[in-house]
């Protein structure tokens, strides 16, 4: 039996295909049993806007909004603390 997972604020992941750090990062999350909601930039236009406007106008991904901060290409161990938070 798994012990019960602490409550975890949502987060979003902004990534595109092909994109090794969007795979380590959702790796990551995953490993540490983290929920989150995945949007391919490439097919969602206000996605891409979104990451452009965090990024210095570049779309930088993966980028991530959790707990209400966006982070650039962040590690997952600061994903989740915030998110446990």
């Amino acid at each position: 039996m798994n012990p019960p997972t602490p409550a975890q604020t949502p987060i979003t992941l902004y990534t595109r295909p092909g994109c090794p750090y969007c795979f380590l990062l959702r790796r990551g999350l995953r490993r540490r049993n983290l929920a989150f909601n995945e949007v391919n930039i490439w097919e969602h236009p206000d996605a891409a806007a979104a990451v452009r406007a965090v990024a210095n106008g570049n779309e930088t991904v993966p980028t991530v909004n959790v707990a209400g901060q966006w982070l650039v290409n962040p590690r997952a161990a600061l994903v989740d603390q915030l998110a446990r938070t």
